[in-house]
Parts: C-alpha cells; sequence; structure tokens
C-alpha cells in the first residue's frame, strides 16, 4: 500500500494552462461552423439569394428580350412602372385580394382547425378531406373551377331554378376578381387549418375541460384560449398565405382569365409574369418583381405587428 502510494505521488502531471479569470473559453471557427450545413448554405445562396440578386440587377437594366443585348436604364425602369396605370391597377387588385381574402382565409381555417382537433366522429377523414385541396394542381384546380362559373356551368345551374340570374363570373369585370379570390380562398383554406389543427393538438384537454367546468362555451375556448396559445403559430401560417396571395396568384389569373376583362384581374404577380413573356419588356418586369419583394417584407412584418408575434 505504501509503495503503491508513493508511486502515485512520484507522478509529475503537466501543468494546467492558465485561465484569464473572467473569461470564458470561445468557441474555434470551425466549432462555430458546422461543415454539415455546408451544403444547404450552398443551395440556398446559389437559388434563393442568387435570383433575388439578379432580379435587383435586371430591374436597373433596359433588356427588350433574352435575344438582345442588355444596357443600363437606371431608374427609367421604375419611372415607367410607377407613371403606368396598368401598375396602379394591379396593386389595387393585389391589395383587394390580400385584404379581403387573407383574414377571410384564416378566421375559416382557424375554426375549422379548432372544430377538428374537438375530434368529433369522423374527424380522421375529415383532415385528409381538408388537405386534398393541396394535392390538385393548378391547373386541374382552374379546369374545375372553370367548369363551376363559366355561364352554362354549375354555379348557374343551381341558382336558375331558385329563380336567380346567372352570371358570366369570370368574364364580368365587377366579379371576376371575385371569382379569383374564392378559388385561392378554396384552395388555401384546408391546407392551413390542417396545419393549425396540428398546434392546436398540443393544447392540454385537462385545461380545456376545466374551462368548459367553469362555463365557457366553444366560441370563448376558442378565442379566448386556443387562439392566444397558437397565435405564433397562426401568424407564420398566415404569412405563408399571405407570400401564396402575394406572389403565386398570376398562375390562377393566368389559367382562368389572363388578366381580364380588361385589367379587372391583372395582379402584381400576373404584372410580372406578362411584361416578362408576353411583352418581353424585363426591365419592367423585374421593377415590378422588386417591388413585390418589398411589399413582401412590409406584409410580413405588418402581420407580425398585427398579431403581436413573439418570434
Amino acid at each position: 500500500m505504501t509503495a503503491t502510494t508513493d508511486a502515485v505521488v512520484g507522478v509529475t502531471t503537466s501543468p494546467e494552462p492558465p485561465t484569464t479569470p473572467g473569461r470564458a473559453s470561445r468557441p474555434s471557427a470551425r466549432d462555430r461552423f458546422p461543415g454539415f450545413a455546408l451544403p444547404a448554405l450552398i443551395w440556398y445562396a446559389v437559388f434563393m439569394i442568387g435570383p433575388v440578386l439578379a432580379m435587383i440587377v435586371i430591374g436597373f437594366l433596359s433588356w427588350p428580350g433574352m435575344l438582345v443585348q442588355p444596357g443600363f436604364a437606371g431608374l427609367d425602369n421604375f419611372s415607367r412602372v410607377f407613371a403606368d396605370e396598368n401598375f396602379w391597377t394591379a396593386a389595387g387588385n393585389s391589395a383587394l385580394q390580400i385584404v379581403v381574402g387573407l383574414p377571410v382565409m384564416i378566421v375559416l381555417a382557424f375554426l375549422l382547425a379548432f372544430y377538428v382537433v374537438q375530434k368529433p366522429r369522423g374527424h380522421k377523414v375529415l383532415r385528409y378531406l381538408l388537405f386534398v385541396p393541396a394535392l390538385i394542381s393548378a391547373p386541374a384546380t382552374a379546369m374545375v373551377f372553370y367548369a363551376v362559373l363559366n355561364p352554362d356551368g354549375l354555379l348557374n345551374g343551381l341558382l336558375r331554378p331558385l329563380g336567380l340570374d346567372g352570371a358570366a363570373w369570370l368574364a364580368d369585370p365587377s366579379t371576376a376578381l371575385g371569382a379569383i379570390v374564392a378559388v385561392e380562398l378554396w384552395s388555401g383554406i384546408g391546407y392551413s387549418a390542417v396545419l393549425i389543427a396540428s398546434r392546436l393538438d398540443g393544447v392540454d384537454a385537462e385545461i380545456v375541460q376545466a374551462s368548459r367546468i367553469d362555463g365557457a362555451g366553444d366560441w370563448r375556448i376558442a378565442w379566448g384560449m386556443y387562439w392566444p396559445i397558437a397565435r405564433d403559430f397562426i401568424g407564420v401560417v398566415t404569412m405563408l398565405q399571405f407570400l401564396s396571395m402575394l406572389f403565386n396568384s398570376a398562375q390562377t389569373v393566368l389559367l382562368l382569365t389572363q388578366g381580364g376583362p380588361g385589367t379587372s384581374t391583372t395582379t402584381l404577380s400576373y404584372l410580372v409574369y406578362r411584361k416578362a413573356f408576353v411583352e418581353t419588356d424585363l426591365g419592367y418586369s423585374q421593377a415590378v418583381g422588386l417591388i413585390l419583394f418589398v411589399l413582401g417584407l412590409l406584409g410580413m412584418g405588418a402581420i407580425r405587428r398585427v398579431l403581436r408575434a413573439t418570434y
């Protein structure tokens, strides 16, 4: 025992490096940048940041077609955009589309999600049915709604037996934009409801039951309990649908009305498409695209403020 102790005592250890009091050791640059994230960062830089930079550059060029040598235009494209009556019509249509359509979509999606999480009979099947519109391609959706909304379509066929006059829903300037909004609501409400329901499922059932014992009804539980708990998540869903309406409405407009009648359904995203691929005015198109990009950022900030999001 004594020999072992003497041997241990005789062992010398290298002194530890002195540490500076009050300063924690900093991770090296290699530790701060995990290598596994590099492919994702490269993909993001090439396919996300790259197109945005290209849009900014083209927005300052005079480029009347892909086969024509571009020239520098400075702010001329933006001057033409702001002086163009069609731009302001498209901006008004996009604003109306979002101001009317987005709140309706989110409120109805939330109410559907609340109903689903109450687990009524057939609620699992209902979740699948709500998701179906998101699985249907835009051309197929357009074909369905063209069959419903054309003058001899299903909607007028249901109205006439009731003594109501039918309408050319897609050809009448007073109803065409509303028809486009209706298509987007049909496509987005169910998808949003499924996403919101996935968050509402995490609400503690015991808290809900205690509220019911205290006399709270479904309406109070929905808006007084579920909505505040899921507010941040609903904010994310609202932003996603806002961006979809702002940037992706061009496909619905193109397939159903091509911006008409006149310019009654021309939105900003459709104007970007038309100027680029129909009129081959690439500089004007990307100037509008840059304005859309800024509006998207401002809109997300406004949604975050309105919903008092904490993320």
